[in-house]
């Protein structure tokens, strides 16, 4: 599975990608903000995208919603220290299929991107 990983804290980013390239899976792109995300989601094309909600720029739900209206199946996991309801609400109104609250718990993120299932 290809892995597109959005964070604009970069020890973040190293950490999810540990655990996705330990886990086996490729780690096709990496993105500070929600603007690259979109530019790496259309470059990369990956077969998951893990979504940071609060970036620079733009923000996560904003990025989310500009990926699926590209591919409609894409799939986002929302990865955000930002765990209250109406944000977990927001994000998955927005595409998102997921939510794993920060700081991640490596068995929570690595089930739900198995759920992801490439396209």
């Amino acid at each position: 599975m290809k892995v597109l990983i959005v964070d604009d804290a970069a020890f973040m980013r190293m950490v999810l990608r540990k655990i996705v390239e330990e886990a086996g899976y490729e780690v096709v792109g990496e993105a500070a903000n929600g603007e690259q995300a979109v530019q790496e989601f259309r470059r990369c094309k990956p077969d998951v995208v893990t979504m940071d909600l609060t970036m620079p720029i733009m923000d996560g739900i904003v990025a989310t919603k500009k990926i699926r209206e590209l591919d409609p199946t894409a799939k986002i996991l929302v990865t955000s220290a930002m765990g209250q309801a109406v944000m977990v609400k927001d994000a998955i109104h927005s595409g998102a299929y997921d939510f794993v609250v920060k700081p991640v718990d490596q068995n929570r993120f690595l089930a739900a991107l198995a759920n992801a299932r490439p396209r």
